[in-house]
């Protein structure tokens, strides 16, 4: 077990009860694992290592000395630049194709295939028109089917035009400049094999190409993959309003059947809370001596019902494990991404069932029930009534920690805009006097390197004291929800001018923007700001941030929010650093080109002063 104390591994309240019962009963979880790395292959820190042929695996000594080069010849600035496109394209191919689930299955709905009706016809004209559809006299289904097939050609294009999504939503400052430095990108899918392709043995050595061509890859994510992702699934389930909900591992409940669903895709979620609320299932319910059905969500899966449907969110991706020592978990139903392999092991200590649901993501030791659209609503009502069932074999005595966090979730670039009374103009206004200095979004995963949560809420703290209002996805979000930071409360907490607006405002000072596909939100928002003021993004005072990111996704991220004029700080280091050539580019020259670039601060409290001191320069240029 690990040798640390729980106060130092994690913040949360609930994690740390969860992680002492771990050593009580000898469970291993993430943390363990992480130890028993150590310590980790200095080679591959650095981004030196590389296994693309078999001719290796190779490294290159970091300091100058022998070997120089890889067997093929490869120099280390070739080697971290092929392995940072690697990390791009998985990344976009995650988010991306998330995206195309979601365009397949308003497809499917919209001809009749497929239980999924249209949720928000309002939302659908909007996204229509923006594609250039014409909408006069056609009914939504007719509609729905156009704005579908409009998406599909987005992963599918041959020719040398740009996605339909960056056309409709991109502004065109960035249009023009992307254009100008051969950034636009011809079809998401092209993008990533471009980079399969460039990153085999033999072909692009360039480390320039090599990340222009990452860069290309991001923007057909973060303003197509990603974007559409988020604007069909509003169309399809709801455009998220503000609501109030529940965070934190005591949002379990003992004398009900839990289920957690876990993942990434709504398009399951949202049938599984269907099932749920259904008669028949809570019947069965109760008919097995539960007193009903307790929904809960974890990780991306969890922001999406809790924002559209004030689900209450159990936890982030590094207490997905400690929920099952709960004991009282009847099923964790997963789909797709940030699913540790080590659940179905731990499960095995307790009752719960893993049910795994995508022929994506196959899990050993978990029970494949495989979904599909045209039949979701009787596969939803399998897997609840298969929690159901298992509610009699509970064999452990309930551990549920007591404390959990209310939080006003839901926001969206339409509910801002209803907030602000229909026009960006009240935010602007604010900006320009000062009583909120800028906007930063907070953004990605959980890392058992740096302490769990920590990075997420003491940025988060230090930025709402200095009047800089925060938007936040993904497990960030989740993280300071269990912190009280996504309540009125948290208004405390803010700065004088801050406090103010939010006062006036009703709303709290760190904005709940969805899951990590949502981070297209944040890109719509800061496009809307840059046509208002009339100035490119990279003028704007706002800045980004990742404090404690471990994914690929989370590449994919950081760099369309860098393409995209955004000053970005990393909290984890990334595998970069052996190629002084590469560093140079992410770090310093990218501002040249793009208007954006990479910084790296482990120290939540310095990377908000490189961030404060970052929106001040911003707000000086631009005279206010």
């Amino acid at each position: 077990m690990n040798d640390k104390s729980v106060d130092e591994l994690t913040i949360s309240k609930s994690s740390k009860k969860m992680l002492r019962i771990a050593k009580e009963e000898g469970i291993n979880t993430i943390w363990d694992r992480l130890e028993k790395q150590m310590p980790q292959c200095g080679f591959g820190q650095l981004g030196v290592c590389c296994k693309n042929c078999n001719m290796g695996p190779c490294r290159i000594d970091p300091f100058g000395g022998e070997p120089k080069k890889g067997v093929c010849g490869a120099t280390a600035d070739t080697i971290v630049a092929r392995n940072l496109a690697r990390a791009v394209a998985g990344g976009v191919a995650a988010h991306s194709d998330h995206g195309r689930g979601v365009a397949i299955a308003l497809l499917e709905g919209a001809e009749g295939n497929a239980p999924y009706p249209i949720k928000d016809s309002k939302k659908l004209k909007e996204v229509a028109l923006r594609l250039d559809i014409d909408i006069e006299g056609k009914e939504h289904k007719e509609v729905a089917k156009e704005v579908a097939e409009k998406t599909l050609e987005d992963f599918s294009r041959q020719n040398e035009d740009t996605l339909n999504y960056i056309k409709a939503y991109a502004p065109e400052k960035r249009i023009e400049l992307w254009g100008s430095l051969g950034l636009l990108p011809r079809n998401i899918d092209r993008e990533v094999v471009d980079i399969m392709h460039r990153t085999h043995m033999g072909v692009d050595h360039e480390p320039l190409s090599l990340i222009v061509q990452s860069i290309k890859a991001a923007l057909a994510d973060g303003w197509g993959g990603s974007l559409l992702a988020t604007e069909l699934q509003d169309i399809l389930f709801g455009t998220p309003e503000p609501v109030k909900g529940l965070s934190a591992l005591g949002v379990l409940e003992e004398n009900k059947v839990n289920i957690i669903v876990h993942g990434h895709e709504a398009i399951l979620s949202e049938k599984i809370i269907e099932a749920t609320d259904c008669e028949e299932m809570q019947k069965l319910a109760k008919e097995v001596g539960a007193e009903g059905i307790n929904l809960c969500g974890m990780c991306c899966t969890g922001n999406e019902l809790l924002m559209r449907h004030a689900v209450p969110v159990a936890g982030n991706f590094l207490q997905q494990e400690l929920s099952l020592m709960t004991g009282v978990v009847e099923a964790m139903v997963v789909d797709v991404q940030c699913i540790m392999p080590s659940l179905p092991s731990i499960a095995k200590c307790y009752h719960t069932e893993i049910i795994s649901t995508s022929k994506q993501a196959k899990l050993p030791g978990a029970t494949h029930v495989e979904f599909n659209e045209q039949n979701a609503d009787d596969i939803a009502k399998e897997i609840v009534e298969m929690a159901i069932k298992n509610f009699k074999n509970r064999k452990k005595p309930a551990y549920i920690p007591e404390n959990k966090e209310e939080c006003i979730v839901g926001f969206s670039v339409e509910s801002i805009l209803s907030v602000l009374g229909g026009t960006l103009e009240p935010l602007i206004d604010a900006i320009k006097s000062g009583k909120i200095k800028g906007v930063v979004g907070i953004v990605g995963c959980n890392n058992p390197k740096i302490k769990h949560n920590y990075g997420h809420v003491e940025l988060t703290k230090e930025l709402i004291k200095n009047d800089i209002l925060v938007v936040q996805t993904g497990c960030t979000a989740i993280a300071c929800a269990e912190e009280g930071l996504l309540s009125l409360d948290a208004t405390d907490m803010a700065g004088d001018g801050l406090k103010e607006v939010c006062n006036a405002l009703n709303i709290p000072p760190v904005l709940h923007f969805g899951s990590c596909v949502d981070c297209s939100r944040i890109l719509v928002l800061l496009g809307a700001l840059s046509e208002a003021l009339g100035v490119d993004i990279s003028d704007l005072p706002v800045a980004g941030s990742a404090p404690e990111w471990m994914s690929e996704k989370a590449v994919a991220i950081g760099t369309y929010f860098v393409a995209s004029g955004v000053y970005t700080v990393l909290g984890t280091i990334p595998q970069i650093l052996g190629s002084a050539e590469v560093a140079k580019i992410i770090l310093q020259d990218a501002e040249k080109l793009v208007g954006g670039k990479f910084a790296v601060e482990s120290d939540p409290v310095k990377a908000s002063k490189l961030i404060i001191e970052h929106i001040n320069r911003k707000r000086d240029k631009l005279g206010i």
